[in-house]
C-alpha cells in the first residue's frame, strides 16, 4: 500500500478540521479526492505529506508515518499544490535544476529541457517564469512534481488554467504514469477528469468520508441509473429486444432516452449494441453518472 489513511481527525489553530476521513491509494492506481471547498480535501493533503500533524488516527505512506520519518518519505513523494511558488526571475530549467538540487539531484540542462517538453512545455530559451501565462505555470508546476521521478504524486487541481488540449495532454501524461506504476492522489473539481483517470474515488463532506470507491461501484451502492440520448439512424422496431442492463425511458425519434442500470459499463453496452445492429449514430449523457452522485452526496440528500 502506497498510502493508507485511516481514522484521521486533525484540528487547526484548535479548530477541528477533519472529522474522519479515510482513504487508500495502491501502486498504479489513481484516486480522485472530492468534496465541496472548505470539505477539508487540502488539509488532508497536508496531513498526507506530513505537513500537519494529526490529533487522532493514522496516516502511513510507503508504510511510514510521513511525521516521524519526513526525509524517507517526501524523497518519493512529488507534489503539485493548488497555489504553486515560482520565482519570476528564474528561467524554466534554472528553477527545475533548483528543485533537483534539493532532491539531491544532478540533472543536465538537456534532461531539464526533456522534463519540460514531456509536460508540454516549450519556453523560449532564457525566458523569464514571470512572463509564463497561468497554463504554462501549471505545466511547470506538474514538471516540478515529477523531478524526483516520485512514486507517489500527490495533485491539486492540476489542469486548472488549461485549455482542452492542454488537459488532454495531462490526462495523458497522468495515466501513463500510473501505467507505470506511479500511484497518483488527484484533488479536483473538474469531475471529467476524475471520469478520465480514476480508478477509485473519495468524496469528503464537511471533514468526513462520505464515499469511497469506484464510480460503478458506488452508483450500485445508490440504486442511481446513468441516464442518454441515443440519436438513431432510424427508429427501432416497437419489439426490439433490449439487453440487460438498459431501458428505454423516452423516444422521439430519430432520438431515443436509455437508462443504464447501476454498474454496467456504459462502453461495453454500446460495443453490445453495435454488434447487434442497432443504427445508432451519437450518443450523449443526459443525466446521472459522478455529477449527479457527487451532487446528491455532498447536498445531503438522497439519491
Amino acid at each position: 500500500m502506497i498510502l493508507a489513511i485511516n481514522d484521521l481527525k486533525l484540528s487547526i489553530d484548535g479548530t477541528p478540521v477533519l472529522h474522519d476521513v479515510h482513504l487508500s491509494l495502491d501502486a498504479g492506481e489513481v484516486y480522485g479526492l472530492l468534496g465541496p471547498n472548505g470539505a477539508g480535501k487540502s488539509t488532508t493533503i497536508a496531513a498526507a505529506v506530513g505537513l500537519l500533524p494529526a490529533d487522532a488516527g493514522t496516516v502511513a505512506v510507503f508504510g511510514q508515518d510521513p511525521r516521524r520519518e519526513p526525509d524517507a518519505v517526501r524523497a518519493r513523494i512529488g507534489v503539485l499544490p493548488e497555489r504553486n511558488g515560482f520565482y519570476d526571475w528564474m528561467n524554466g530549467p534554472a528553477y527545475l535544476g533548483f528543485f533537483a538540487a534539493l532532491y539531491g539531484r544532478e540533472v543536465s540542462t538537456t534532461a531539464l529541457e526533456a522534463m519540460l517538453a514531456r509536460v508540454g512545455l516549450a519556453p523560449r530559451p532564457g525566458q523569464r517564469i514571470g512572463t509564463y501565462s497561468r497554463g504554462m505555470r501549471q505545466r511547470l508546476g506538474l514538471a516540478r512534481a515529477l523531478i524526483a521521478e516520485p512514486k507517489l504524486l500527490v495533485l491539486d487541481e492540476p489542469t486548472n488554467g488549461l485549455d482542452p488540449r492542454g488537459r488532454r495532454d495531462v490526462h495523458d501524461l497522468l495515466a501513463g504514469l500510473a501505467q507505470e506504476g506511479t500511484a497518483i492522489l488527484l484533488c479536483t473539481h473538474l469531475l471529467d477528469d476524475v471520469e478520465r483517470l480514476c480508478h477509485r474515488i473519495g468524496i469528503i463532506v464537511a471533514g468526513r468520508t462520505v464515499a469511497e470507491g469506484s464510480l460503478a461501484e458506488l452508483a450500485a451502492g445508490t440504486g442511481r441509473h446513468d441516464r442518454f440520448a441515443m440519436h438513431l439512424d432510424r427508429p427501432l422496431a416497437p419489439d426490439v429486444v433490449l439487453p440487460d442492463g438498459l431501458s428505454i425511458v423516452a423516444r422521439d425519434d430519430p432520438w431515443i432516452t436509455v437508462d443504464l442500470a447501476p454498474g454496467t459499463d456504459p462502453a461495453g453496452m454500446w460495443r453490445a449494441l453495435l454488434f447487434a445492429g442497432w443504427p445508432i449514430r451519437e450518443i450523449h449523457r443526459d443525466a446521472g453518472g459522478l455529477e449527479a452522485l457527487y451532487l446528491a452526496l455532498t447536498e445531503g440528500k438522497a439519491p
